[in-house]
């Protein structure tokens, strides 16, 4: 989707340290940067991302309220998960958005990659807009870490919670509701 042109790898030079956890690992590496410079740099290695911006039948906004333990706080976010091992990530978010809202989508339409921390991580957010919805009949679980709260928005209720500040949201599900918009302006 990026210009190719602008890509420019690092080099590889020897792995100094690496602290692994369920979903990623933070590794320190002595790697040579495009401009020359050679150090230590440390970052947090991940498997990527997928996100959905999910609308039904009748155009409203599924949103989720989640808590996130990193923040002690609860954010407003789109439902989101981690790629498992060998999956892509249509398939990823497609298993998420029914764990976490309790619909399927008939329809997806791709909105880019997000980069949410270059930083210091590379994980990459695979951004989808999921339409066309239909409730399952299945009680909606998620993870045993997840408490969520599945919310159905109007849209302009989702760009008045962005507006006025009297909720916290996450920037990718900002990125995506941005991408998102200007797709179904086009439909």
């Amino acid at each position: 989707m990026g210009n190719k042109n602008f890509i420019k790898r690092s080099i590889f030079k020897e792995k100094i340290s690496e602290l692994k956890s369920k979903k990623f690992s933070f590794e320190i590496n002595r790697i040579e940067l495009p401009n020359g410079h050679e150090g230590e740099y440390g970052y947090i290695k991940h498997p990527g991302a997928a996100l959905a911006v999910p609308i039904t039948k009748d155009n409203k906004v599924i949103i989720l309220r989640q808590y996130r333990f990193a923040v002690s706080r609860y954010l407003l976010e789109f439902p989101a998960g981690t790629l498992e091992i060998g999956e892509t990530p249509i398939n990823s978010i497609q298993r998420e958005i029914q764990e976490e809202t309790g619909f399927s989508a008939n329809k997806w339409d791709e909105l880019g990659t997000l980069v949410p921390a270059p930083g210091y991580a590379d994980e990459e957010i695979y951004l989808f807009l999921a339409r066309d919805l239909n409730k399952l009949n299945s009680e909606v679980k998620g993870d045993l870490d997840e408490d969520i709260e599945v919310l159905i928005l109007e849209p302009d209720e989702l760009d008045n919670l962005i507006s006025s500040g009297d909720e916290i949201l996450d920037a990718k599900t900002v990125t995506a509701w941005f991408r998102a918009k200007q797709l179904l302006d086009k439909l």
